[in-house]
Parts: structure tokens; C-alpha cells; sequence
């Protein structure tokens, strides 16, 4: 099963691959994905990361705060989207 992280705080150069590739350090990393402003496509500083369900906890504890591109990332797990 996989929970999904929320990965703020994102440097606006920062690529799908590289956040999971940075994760992929810390445990299982089943997909990233970047945001994107509709209008414009460039990123809106935050992602998601989808990652094995006994290591969101841990990730998510040790990566809160841990420096990505010269920024202090936010990780947290993602709440569901509220329509």
C-alpha cells in the first residue's frame, strides 16, 4: 500500500524526477509529480510523493525541514482534495 507525501517549500526549477530521486534515499519511492500553475506551467512550489506506507512516517519526520536546493522543505502526509 502507499501513502501520499505533501513536499512543499520547492525550489521553482526543482523536476518530478529529481524530488524522487532525493526521496528515493530515504525509502521506497513509487511516484513524484510536480504542480503546475494551469496558465503559465511553471511549478507552484510543491509536489506529492507517493512512497511505501511504512516508511511515509519516518520520511516524512526526517526529510520536515531537511535543506533541497538551498530551501527547508515542508513534508507532511497530503490531505484528500476537498471539492
Amino acid at each position: 500500500m502507499t501513502t501520499t507525501l505533501y513536499v512543499g517549500n520547492l525550489p521553482w526549477n526543482t523536476t518530478a524526477d529529481e524530488l524522487g530521486q532525493f526521496f528515493s534515499e530515504y525509502g521506497q519511492v513509487d511516484s513524484s509529480r510536480i504542480i503546475t500553475d494551469r496558465e503559465t506551467g511553471r511549478s507552484r512550489g510543491f509536489g506529492f510523493i507517493e512512497v511505501e506506507e511504512a516508511d511515509a512516517p519516518r520520511m516524512a519526520e526526517e526529510l520536515n525541514g531537511k535543506d533541497f536546493g538551498g530551501r527547508p522543505l515542508t513534508v507532511n502526509e497530503a490531505k484528500p482534495k476537498q471539492m
